[in-house]
């Protein structure tokens, strides 16, 4: 045998080499410097395979002892960093396998009988996505708590609410809190249900046939938690449609916390004065002394364009292949775990600094008196006196513009020169053109009344497990 037979035969696949792989193509397409972070559910994943292998005659008892012994040994040193993963092993999987042959010998070597790197990987994934659903749906229950508890501290405050980033309407600060707490519950949904379609075994499909060998891909699924087993071996093998899924779900979530990290930007300026970031979440200028940079907001707002450039990359990565298994999907889990990292690091900083937020009260409802923000309530006024909606939208119209040449408020019409516009409007027209009456008035289910908002506070409070 030549040397360099010998050294190709190195690799636990090089039966067919004669050459050994080259020193830059093991750089280029090694992944253990990354997918690393699956050992737990690559060996969790080789356990269960073994006592299948074995309730099914391919393995001895023996064998079956050596193997479990010998894969717990190789976690624990993983574990306590003792344990030197070889970027010549390409992954994961070969480097715990040629550890496990190495330390129990040949009974390791028939781990890997009735399966492929192919489906090996794809359960590994799965394994490790599912823990990574809950551990997401954990993360935004907490974010919704901090939402909920910023809602009861403020509730009954004022704001302004916005349309095209101009003043529309008032609304209750706690109304515009439960928007978020609404939209981290559609993420946590989302989440909940990605974990439904991960959480079916793809173990047992092999390289992209099946197997021809005497197994129970059930008890592995059943052992490994799993709802069930993929019904076909070939869409297995090419499968990334749950990766894809798990990061589309990280992106809508990040995506959402740059709306809200915009906001905060916003609202931290001068121009805006409505929330006192606290100091630990914010940086000063190196030059300018008097800064207090909302950095926190901003590097989140940020980031969301690499949660959406991991997404973007899976997709490209997936719109050309053939099936089934083709090298091309080793890119995916850099993509993933990039995702994954980013969005609940954003996650858990923001819960924070919203457990630190306070909202100046005082400035914000005194930005509700200005800009004909009760406008759309002395139109609706207008229908209940029986003019229809769009002639009492012109009216409102004509009013307001009239206010812009007077430079006051609505509200400090006359009754007498509201007539000028409708002889239908009379002295009760103030109670709609006050504020609170206008945030009072809305009552339709979803709106900002006092009465609604409390009703949907009590029903997060609830959600979430908190009493007042």
């Amino acid at each position: 045998m030549t040397e360099t037979k010998k050294r190709s035969e190195q690799k636990l696949w090089g039966g067919r080499f004669e050459e050994s792989t080259a020193a830059s193509v093991e750089e280029f397409t090694a992944s253990i410097h990354y997918d690393s972070r699956l050992y737990h559910y690559d060996i969790m994943g080789s356990m269960a395979h073994a006592r299948m292998l074995a309730a099914n005659g391919i393995l001895a008892k023996d064998e079956l002892a050596a193997i479990l012994n010998g894969l717990q040994e190789i976690e624990q040193e993983i574990a306590t960093n003792r344990f030197v993963f070889k970027k010549e092993l390409e992954d994961v999987h070969m480097n715990i396998e040629k550890a496990l042959v190495d330390k129990i010998g040949p009974a390791g070597a028939k781990l890997h009988s009735a399966r492929s790197r192919n489906d090996q990987i794809a359960l590994d994934l799965k394994l490790y996505l599912r823990d990574q659903c809950d551990r997401m749906v954990t993360l935004l229950e907490n974010s919704q708590r901090s939402f909920v508890k910023l809602a009861r501290k403020y509730f009954g405050s004022l704001m302004p609410g916005y349309t095209h980033l101009q003043r529309a309407q008032p609304v209750l600060i706690s109304h515009h809190l439960l928007a978020y707490f609404e939209m981290f519950g559609r993420d946590r949904e989302r989440f909940i249900d990605c974990r439904k379609r991960i959480n079916i075994s793809p173990l047992g499909c092999a390289a992209m046939a099946g197997s021809g060998l005497p197994i129970d891909r059930q008890q592995v699924a059943d052992e490994l938690g799993f709802d069930g087993i993929t019904r076909n071996s070939m869409d297995t093998s090419g499968d990334r449609d749950f990766a894809i899924e798990f990061v589309s779900c990280c992106t809508m979530t990040h995506l959402h916390l740059s709306r809200l990290a915009e906001e905060l930007v916003m609202w931290a300026s001068s121009e805006f004065d409505f929330v006192r970031i606290a100091d630990k979440f914010c940086t000063g200028s190196s030059i300018m002394p008097q800064k207090k940079n909302p950095d926190i907001p901003e590097l989140i707002r940020g980031k969301t364009g690499r949660v959406v450039g991991s997404l973007m990359s899976l997709l490209t990565l997936m719109k050309g292949l053939p099936l089934t298994y083709n090298r091309d999907l080793q890119e995916d889990k850099e993509q993933v775990f990039d995702a994954l990292d980013t969005v609940s690091a954003s996650l858990q900083i923001m819960t924070e600094l919203l457990e630190n937020l306070e909202f100046q009260t005082t400035v914000m409802e005194q930005a509700t008196t200005t800009g004909f923000m009760t406008a759309t309530d002395l139109a609706d006024y207008l229908v209940l006196k029986d003019v229809p909606f769009r002639e009492a939208h012109g009216i409102v119209g004509k009013a307001v513009a009239y206010c812009l040449d007077k430079n006051c408020e609505l509200s400090d019409l006359s009754v007498a020169e509201l007539q000028q516009f409708s002889p239908v409007i009379s002295k009760d027209v103030f109670e709609v053109l006050s504020v609170q009456g206008s945030v009072d008035s809305r009552i339709s289910e979803g709106g900002t009344s006092s009465q609604r908002v409390q009703e949907a506070l009590l029903t997060a409070e609830k959600q979430m497990g908190i009493s007042e």
